[in-house]
C-alpha cells in the first residue's frame, strides 16, 4: 500500500507540474499581449505554481524514503516544509501584485485586446478546476499535506480567473481601465490570506499537533476491542509527520502473563491499528498491571483463556 501510494503521489506531482507550465506560458503570452494586470498576475501565479509543484516533487519523494539512522522517525516532514515555503511565496506573489497594482492605479495605464485575455482565462479556470479535484483526491487518499496545498492553489486560479473574467468584461463594457488594478488587488488579498491558511496548516505538523479527535476515538475505539487481553491503556499521544501518522500508548496487560503472551498482545494490536489507519506507525509501552488483586488473575495462570482473532486480510 506504501508503495502505490508513492506512485500515485509522484505521478500526481507531474501531472501538476506539466499542468502549471501550460498554464503559465498561455497566460503570460495573453498578458504581454493585452497589457492587463490582472491576466499579468494570473500569470505570475502559475509561473509560482511551477516552483512549487516541483518543490512538492521534490518534497513528497524524499519524504517516502524509509527511516535510516539520521532520521529514524523517517522523512515525512519534508512535505510539511513544502507546505510552508508554497505559503511563502503564495505571500510574496500577493505583496508584489499590491505593489504593481497601486503603481498602475496611480500611472493610469489602460490594458488593451481584452478579448484574447477573456478567453485565456475562461480555459485556464477550466483546467484548473480539473486538476485541482484530482490533486484533492489523490492528496486526501494518500494523506499528503503537500498535493493539498497543491490543490489549493489551482483551485484558487479557478475563482480569481472566474472574477477576472467578469472583471475584463465590465473593463471593457464600461471603458473603466482603473478596475484591472483594483481586481488585482482583490486577487492579491486573497492570495495573501490562502497563504496564512497554508502557514497555519503547516505549523500543526511542525508543532507536532495531535491527530484530530475523530482518529483518537478510532484508536480507542481498537485497543478497547481488545480489552479481554488487557487491564487498561494510558498515555496515548499521536502526531503527524507528513503522511506519517505516529502514534504510542501504554498498555497494562495481567502481570500474570509471561513476557511472549504480553508481546503477542501488543504486537497484534499495533498491526490491528496500522491496518485501520493509513501511515500509523505504532509504538506500544507494556506495564504489568499494579494491583495485587489483579483482575487477570483467574483467567491467566500462565495460559491466555481465549486465542487472539486472527489478523486482518
Amino acid at each position: 500500500m506504501a508503495a502505490s501510494n508513492s506512485q500515485r503521489k509522484l505521478r500526481a506531482a507531474r501531472l501538476s507540474i506539466a499542468t502549471a507550465s501550460g498554464l503559465a506560458l498561455l497566460k503570460l503570452g495573453a498578458g504581454l499581449a493585452t497589457g492587463s494586470l490582472a491576466v499579468l498576475s494570473s500569470a505570475i501565479d502559475s509561473l509560482l505554481d511551477i516552483l512549487m509543484s516541483g518543490v512538492n516533487f521534490l518534497a513528497i519523494r524524499q519524504a517516502e524514503q524509509p527511516a535510516d539512522q539520521s532520521h529514524p522517525f523517517g522523512h515525512g516532514k519534508f512535505e510539511t516544509l513544502a507546505t510552508l515555503f508554497q505559503a511563502l511565496v503564495i505571500a510574496a506573489s500577493g505583496c508584489w501584485i499590491i505593489f504593481e497594482s497601486i503603481q498602475r492605479l496611480l500611472s493610469g495605464a489602460e490594458p488593451k485586446q481584452l478579448g484574447s485575455g477573456i478567453l485565456v482565462l475562461l480555459l485556464s479556470a477550466v483546467v484548473s478546476s480539473w486538476i485541482s479535484r484530482y490533486l484533492r483526491r489523490i492528496g486526501r487518499q494518500t494523506e499528503s499535506s503537500a498535493l493539498e496545498a497543491d490543490a489549493l492553489h489551482f483551485s484558487m486560479d479557478v475563482y480569481t480567473n472566474a472574477a477576472l473574467v467578469v472583471g475584463l468584461i465590465l473593463i471593457a463594457w464600461l471603458q473603466t481601465p482603473w478596475l484591472d488594478p483594483v481586481l488585482s488587488l482583490l486577487v492579491a488579498c486573497y492570495i495573501l490570506f490562502e497563504a496564512g491558511r497554508l502557514v497555519r496548516h503547516g505549523l500543526r505538523d511542525i508543532l507536532d499537533e495531535g491527530l484530530p479527535e475523530t482518529v483518537r476515538l478510532e484508536i480507542a475505539g481498537l485497543i478497547e476491542a481488545h480489552q479481554q487481553y488487557l487491564v487498561d491503556y494510558h498515555h496515548l499521544r499521536t502526531r503527524r509527520a507528513g503522511s506519517q501518522k505516529i502514534i504510542d500508548f501504554h498498555l497494562t496487560v495481567c502481570k500474570h502473563l509471561s513476557v511472549e503472551e504480553a508481546h503477542d498482545i501488543a504486537d497484534h494490536l499495533e498491526k490491528r491499528i496500522e491496518a485501520h489507519i493509513a501511515g500509523a506507525d505504532v509504538t506500544i509501552h507494556i506495564e504489568p498491571c499494579p494491583r495485587e488483586d489483579c483482575p487477570g488473575e483467574q483467567r491467566c495462570q500462565r495460559k491466555r483463556p481465549h486465542p487472539l482473532p486472527p489478523p486482518l486480510p
